[in-house]
């Protein structure tokens, strides 16, 4: 892998998809004071949270289709600008409706069109079959590293300006994904390829969930949404609720990230190792393994420490290796829109698991009820990918 180009492509995709999704770590440490400083409930910001995740979702098929057709890179463009505006609007002028348009509507958008979906096309395409897995890893490690910094950066400004006014700092920091963009894929790869028309999206869509295999893995992405969209929004006001120390939340979600960066990588490079489907139902096991014994045990301040290690070093490495599975069933012209479609599902997972516990939250005060939920669904995905068909070894790239 010494050819400068691809490494071009897979840093500008890992900036893109760090602030991407690193911004969106942050909603739940804005939850309980922008709640408490705007006076908008925090029912209805959790709501706003939830419906980012569905927007998400909904838009990632289409706007993965139309990477794919014009380009990855100016899709992720207009993501950052999305990105931006929506924080913006819910900065300069907070109110219910801001944050369902907002924190909810753009926000969605924005991640759906610079996402993880949408750069893991661009990097799926760059390279080599046999050098995919290990370099759509090491794109989602690269990812995480927003995570790790804007964490901290969104709770000091918290700290010292105001929820709202971090909001809009934030905001501006959305916009580096636009000059990023630019060097990731600002046209398609293959000039000669069949670009597949909007209007065949529904018939490809179909035609992948008849697939056997395929379904028992958007399946498994729909129990990876709930779990990871429940925490990223609600851990922090949980750890809140049981007494902890405001640092607490943060500390935890900055090192969800740090953990994330060797994880993905080496979650990227087991996919060349094992049938990606295999190692996708290990991660979910030890997820929910983990779930189950943070859940039980009492709460403490180095009991969430270790149990955010824990997480953040399988974090998002099932990105990497869905990508790869998608990619090893059925190439990579259409993968950006086939990742949507096995992403729509992982995000009515998010919208559940982000949706229903701010609900919960709101009536009984706790989220003592939620996690015995988390871990059967967690089981449900370990079950789905490991039902699909194959040997354990990794099989020869499409």
């Amino acid at each position: 892998m010494r050819n400068p180009n691809v490494w071009a492509v897979v840093v500008a995709a890992a900036i893109a998809a760090s602030m991407a999704m690193g911004i969106r770590q942050t909603f739940g440490l804005f939850l309980l004071p922008l709640g408490s400083e705007t006076g908008v409930s925090v029912a209805t910001l959790g709501f706003a949270v939830a419906l980012h995740n569905l927007t998400w979702g909904i838009a990632q098929p289409i706007t993965g289709a139309l990477g794919d057709r014009y380009g990855a890179g100016r899709v992720a463009a207009v993501g950052g600008l999305l990105y931006a505006a929506g924080l913006a609007l819910m900065a300069a002028h907070p109110s219910a409706v801001t944050a369902l348009l907002g924190f909810g509507i753009l926000t969605g958008l924005g991640v759906g069109c610079a996402g993880t979906g949408s750069v893991m096309a661009a990097v799926g395409r760059a390279v080599p079959p046999e050098a995919r897995g290990s370099m759509l890893g090491i794109a989602a490690a690269g990812s995480s590293v927003g995570q790790a910094l804007l964490v901290p950066y969104a709770q000091l400004g918290m700290g010292w300006f105001g929820a709202t006014a971090a909001l809009g700092a934030i905001a501006v920091m959305a916009l580096l994904i636009v000059p990023a963009a630019r060097a990731m894929e600002w046209s398609p790869r293959d000039t000669l390829a069949p670009r597949r028309p909007l209007s065949e999206l529904p018939a490809l869509a179909r035609a992948a969930m008849q697939e056997r295999d395929f379904a028992l893995l958007t399946l498994g992405f729909f129990a990876c949404g709930f779990q990871l969209a429940f925490l990223t929004t609600h851990l922090p006001a949980h750890l809140a609720l049981c007494g902890m120390p405001p640092w607490l939340g943060a500390t935890s979600l900055m090192l969800v990230g740090l953990f994330n960066i060797p994880g993905s990588w080496l979650c990227g490079k087991l996919g060349g190792v094992i049938r990606p489907e295999v190692a996708l139902g290990g991660i979910y096991l030890i997820r929910s393994l983990a779930i189950t014994l943070f859940a039980i045990l009492p709460v403490t301040e180095w009991g969430t420490l270790i149990f955010a290690a824990v997480l953040g070093s399988i974090w998002l490495g099932s990105v990497p290796l869905t990508a790869a599975a998608i990619a090893r069933r059925f190439g990579v012209a259409d993968l950006g829109a086939l990742y949507g479609v096995c992403f729509f599902s992982h995000q009515i997972g998010g919208f559940l698991g982000a949706g229903a516990a701010a609900l919960l939250v709101e009536r009984t005060g706790s989220y003592a009820a939620f996690w015995p939920v988390m871990v059967l669904v967690g089981l449900g995905a370990v079950a789905a990918n490991w039902a699909t068909r194959g040997s354990i070894r990794a099989t020869a790239a499409a």
